[in-house]
């Protein structure tokens, strides 16, 4: 079964698949927000109405097409509750990019996303990419939509509504997130590629300068 969204495809079947680029993703947010389901849907298009607490770290493997681009996802699926918080916060170094959940039903997961962004600010690259997901859209909510778009912006965030249980958005969220980190990989790539250039127009301008201020005798 294969997914589609715009010059993205998604391929459920394949397992084995090579890549361009692995990247480390790391999903945070309070305990029964629904981020295991989240994971679920998106590698594996499955849901289940169990809620059992993730006990410290898991991680699914997920590989994006995106352009002309293969991009293969390591998600990390992280515990919510505080008394594990110190194995979460090793598992966010060496991240390229953070998923922030909160449910649009529970303000207080939504006011808690505050505290997630400064854990992100003191433990990862200021250049992570960050994408915030108002989940459980299809439950009676008590977060508007505005208000969480209003919350990344501030912080410089995707932000999608999505609802594991209905399949909303969850597609559409983690494919704009392999966007965003297609395009600062390349981006990335290009800034080396001119640096060595640049280092080695350095270098070779200082062997001829030598070479020229030598005795010629």
């Amino acid at each position: 079964m294969s997914n589609q969204f715009g010059n993205y495809k998604q391929d459920f079947n394949n397992k084995e698949q090579s890549y361009d680029w692995l990247v480390k993703v790391l999903i945070v947010g309070d305990s029964a927000v629904g981020k295991t389901q989240i994971l679920n849907r998106f590698t594996e298009n499955t849901f289940s109405t169990s809620h059992t607490a993730t006990l410290g770290v898991d991680f699914k493997i997920k590989t994006l097409d995106i352009d002309d681009k293969r991009l293969k996802m390591q998600i990390w699926d992280t515990a919510g509750q505080e008394r594990f918080k110190s194995i979460t916060q090793t598992y966010y170094q060496g991240a390229s990019a953070i998923v922030l959940v909160y449910s649009v039903g529970d303000r207080q997961s939504f006011k808690n996303i505050q505290n997630w962004v400064e854990q992100i600010n003191q433990h990862c690259d200021p250049s992570v990419c960050k994408l915030l997901l108002g989940n459980k859209c299809d439950l009676q909510r008590v977060v508007d939509s505005s208000e969480g778009n209003n919350l990344a912006q501030t912080y410089d965030m995707l932000f999608f509504e999505t609802s594991a249980k209905e399949n909303i958005n969850i597609t559409n969220g983690f494919f704009a997130l392999g966007e965003q980190l297609k395009n600062k990989i390349i981006n990335d790539l290009t800034k080396e590629e001119a640096k060595s250039m640049a280092d080695a127009m350095s270098l070779n301008q200082q062997q001829q300068q030598q070479s020229n201020s030598g005795c010629g005798c």
